[in-house]
């Protein structure tokens, strides 16, 4: 048998195995431990190029037992309780620079592109309390920005826009059914680095208001405290973003949709409502403190069936880090 389907052979037999032991309950397996690990397997490739030409019995030895002794300690690395923290901040370097393209044409270069200091802009809608019968929807998009939510408004929103580069805009649609607000940054070209320069978003939005949120963010930050807001669904579509939310049990039901590429995704749901977590996470990290694995990729709070208030979590991703907390 060829050294190389051997090696393979191994590796696969090791994640099928470690994948059959968490799905019955044997371990519990944190894959984001064997991340910082990955250059072993650069190792291991290395060893299976030389000594496969050489043909060498000994070097298939060795190769073997490297392989092995690399699988067993990320056996034995994977069962260990991760530390918490910011997992984004352990694995990504902080001086990436990312470049967003964005399709629209018909904007103007931004006059203070190359301007270090921060313009500021702020915008805001009047709150109309004939609309508030109507569900508001409010869409988010943009890049290379910081999103916050500093607290309320007697106004329907506002807006607080310190920027860098990028014209800002937020626009209002009344229909039969909703008050639909957009938000957007629209700039054909956007460097941003994790933590450091890009525009920073605050907003202030009405407590009165029934909200759903759709947001879509190319790289950024986002860290929205809506315990105290009456969401109804929060929808977030990224690809490299860092996502801290918290939600409330103002209603009887809140739908939350994460889609993501590469992300740190952190969500903390209040006790007393029961919540459900399906997952299609592919090899993301995944860490559900208080929740009960029922199959594969579906996890529920032991007062899921009991509670009147209930929480509806999806999450999709690539390779993320997910992580689901009670308060």
């Amino acid at each position: 048998m060829k050294l190389d389907r051997l090696i393979w052979g191994i590796i696969l037999l090791f994640i099928g195995g470690v994948l059959l032991l968490e799905n019955f309950g044997v371990i519990n397996f944190y894959w984001r431990n064997v991340w910082s690990f990955w250059p072993v397997f650069l190792i291991i490739a290395g060893l299976n190029i030389l000594f496969n030409k050489n043909n060498s019995q000994t070097g298939s030895i060795i190769s073997i037992g490297v392989l092995v002794v690399a699988l067993s300690f990320l056996f034995y690395k994977g069962q260990q309780v991760p530390e918490r923290g910011n997992w984004w901040g352990r694995h990504f370097k902080k001086d990436v620079d990312i470049n967003i393209e964005h399709n629209n044409d018909n904007n103007d270069d931004d006059d203070n592109d190359n301007d270090t200091s921060y313009n500021h802009l702020s915008l805001s809608e009047p709150f109309v309390a004939a609309d508030n019968a109507k569900k508001t929807v409010l869409n988010i998009s943009g890049g290379g920005i910081s999103f916050n939510l500093d607290g309320e408004t007697a106004e329907l929103i506002n807006a607080d826009v310190k920027k860098r580069h990028g014209n800002f805009s937020l626009k209002k649609l009344l229909t039969d059914s909703a008050t639909v607000l957009t938000f957007q940054m629209d700039d054909k070209k956007s460097k941003w680095n994790f933590g450091d320069g890009g525009n920073d978003v605050n907003f202030k939005l009405n407590k009165e208001a029934n909200w759903d949120i759709l947001m879509k963010l190319g790289a950024g930050e986002a860290n929205f405290d809506f315990a105290n807001y009456k969401v109804r669904t929060f929808r977030f579509d990224g690809g490299a973003a860092a996502l801290d939310i918290k939600f409330g049990d103002l209603l009887p039901i809140t739908d939350v949709i994460v889609k993501s590429g590469v992300a740190d995704v952190k969500i903390k749901v209040p006790t007393n409502s029961g919540c459900r977590i399906k997952t299609k996470t592919g090899l993301s990290a995944k860490d559900f403190d208080g929740f009960e694995k029922l199959s594969d990729g579906v996890y529920e709070t032991s007062n899921y069936k009991a509670s009147t208030k209930k929480i509806f979590i999806n999450l999709d991703g690539g390779l993320s880090n997910f992580e689901v907390s009670r308060y």
